[in-house]
């Protein structure tokens, strides 16, 4: 598999929770077992930073959070900001009615290539371009 795939926010929060539940335990999967398939994952800044900040309300402390921020940007590959991810962000908004901070999120799938947009609370199953919403935390 040489699939990009754009992993959401909410995954890893799921993932990094520690929790012993069947959403912690299927985000744990589905992270790991692309990872071990050969499929790059992509995140971006903007997901690095609401995991940081969901973390942060959680109690964590700034060394875990820290270490977080470096398995992510360790083993992801990282999209940026640009000015096309802005204004495809607004087109998505436009036609799609997602969410501001969704439709960036989309906006940097799609520039980063990705066939896969894996989610929780996005239109599960939605084809944007080539790329499908995936809702992974389903059992």
């Amino acid at each position: 598999m040489t699939d990009k795939i754009f992993v959401d926010s909410n995954i890893w929060v799921y993932l990094f929770a520690d929790a012993d539940d069947l959403k912690s335990n299927l985000a744990h999967d589905f992270v790991f077992s692309t990872m071990q398939s050969g499929g790059s994952i992509v995140v971006s800044f903007q997901v690095i930073n609401e995991v940081s900040h969901v973390l942060k309300r959680k109690k964590y402390t700034e060394a875990e959070i820290r270490r977080v921020i470096g398995d992510m940007m360790g083993f992801c590959l990282v999209s940026d900001f640009s000015r096309a991810s802005l204004l495809l962000a607004s087109d998505i908004r436009d036609k799609h009615s997602f969410s501001f901070w969704d439709s960036q999120i989309i906006a940097s799938a799609l520039l980063s290539d990705c066939s896969i947009l894996a989610s929780e609370d996005m239109q599960d199953g939605m084809v944007l371009s080539d790329m499908v919403i995936k809702n992974v935390l389903k059992a």
